[in-house]
């Protein structure tokens, strides 16, 4: 049993598929009815789904199946109780003997889960191997902007586990000093401040364009101490939902960014090769989501404390929100502001950061905003007076 991604060569409905998830037997043949699944969830029933997504969609299917191709299980195996069903047996084996966190296993579940509603739905089986019981989400935000606090009810599968609301982890400011100090590749670097000082996305960060990045000194409108507004567009990189949003570069960021790919990125360009990604391996390769990921692993070793791309972007999302929170003169809703650069769907998720910030004490907030002020030099002001410019 192996998991295998397609390549340009998968044609479906006329098109190429590549990194379509293909669940495989032993004889190398795609193993049923889960292939079948996958192509009904990703290509046949309509509904888009972002291509970033599709090889969570099979990692977590090939887990559990490989879970019971191990275990001499079959999906469809009869059960007295629900309890015994191979469903309950697989989020048992991940909680008590791997000890993975809730919020991982339930990401798995909803695949598990989902495929068995299909089968159900296609008489495939008689019954689940679970029940449902409603529950109840407060503060939804509507698809009306405007309309937030909202409720819905779903039936939510009783085999997930109960998840407790977790605090975002993010760097103090001495933890982000320590950090950059640690790092000595500019491209590292570069990779580190995109993400902690811009907000984006791991994903976002590796594949910034080069086309993006200018000389801010040779445009006399923008100033020293400013945030420069550059529009992300998936037609030029990679970005969660294919949704294109405005971010704010820090004018001395822009500038770091500017000398590296005028004085060193070169020096790691193959001959023949045209990267359109500013950041570059010291290979000339563009990064890829598990290099990226190692860089702070490896940087998280050396300094002694856990590095991880999503813990950068936390650590923007709560200073910028503190920083918003404190001054009121500046023209700007925190929580709408924070939600818009991160390319949050929902402000719902947004306010997980401010969750977080209320339950620090008043003195330990400001002290760790007055911190990242004094790291990055960021003031009110840097909001309040910023000139917005596309970089294209």
């Amino acid at each position: 049993m192996r998991l295998a991604f397609s390549t340009e060569d998968f044609v479906y409905a006329g098109r190429p598929r590549p990194g379509f998830p293909l669940i495989l037997g032993d004889d190398m043949r795609p193993a049923q009815p889960f292939h079948l699944h996958l192509r009904w969830l990703l290509l046949d029933r309509g509904k888009a789904l972002d291509l970033k997504t599709w090889e969570n969609y099979g990692r977590y299917l090939w887990d559990f199946v490989s879970f019971l191709y191990a275990n001499k299980l079959s999906w469809n195996q009869p059960f007295r109780a629900e309890g015994e069903s191979v469903v309950h047996i697989y989020r048992d084996w991940q909680a008590e003997d791997l000890k993975l966190d809730p919020g991982t296993i339930n990401h798995r579940l909803r695949i598990a889960t989902g495929f068995y509603r299909w089968a159900l739905e296609r008489g495939m089986v008689d019954r689940l191997p679970f029940t449902f019981s409603d529950t109840t989400a407060h503060g939804i935000e509507h698809d009306l902007a405007y309309l937030t606090g909202c409720t819905q009810t779903i039936a939510k599968p009783n085999v997930m586990l109960d998840e407790w609301d977790k605090e975002p982890v993010f760097l103090t400011a001495e933890q982000v000093k320590l950090a950059r100090s640690d790092v000595r590749s500019t491209s590292q670097r570069l990779l580190f401040d995109i993400m902690v000082r811009v907000g984006l996305r791991s994903v976002e960060a590796r594949t910034f364009p080069l086309s993006y990045v200018f000389n801010p000194a040779a445009r006399p409108y923008l100033k020293p101490g400013t945030l420069i507004e550059v529009r992300l567009d998936p037609r030029d990189m990679d970005i969660k939902f294919n949704k294109p949003r405005y971010v704010h570069v820090p004018y001395s960021l822009m500038e770091d960014m500017y000398a590296y790919a005028q004085f060193e990125r070169n020096r790691y360009i193959v001959p023949g090769a045209a990267p359109r990604t500013l950041l570059l391996t010291i290979n000339g390769n563009t990064y890829q989501k598990g290099s990226a990921h190692k860089v702070m692993k490896d940087l998280g070793r050396k300094v002694g404390f856990s590095i991880r791309p999503l813990m950068l972007r936390h650590s923007y999302a709560i200073h910028t929100l503190l920083l918003l929170r404190a001054n009121p003169s500046i023209k700007l809703e925190p929580l709408m502001y924070v939600r818009d650069r991160l390319g949050h769907k929902s402000v719902q998720t947004t306010m997980v950061y401010l969750d977080q910030i209320e339950r620090l004490v008043g003195a330990e907030a400001l002290s760790m905003m007055e911190e990242f002020d004094r790291l990055y030099d960021v003031t009110p002001a840097l909001f309040a007076h910023s000139r917005s410019t596309s970089s294209k």
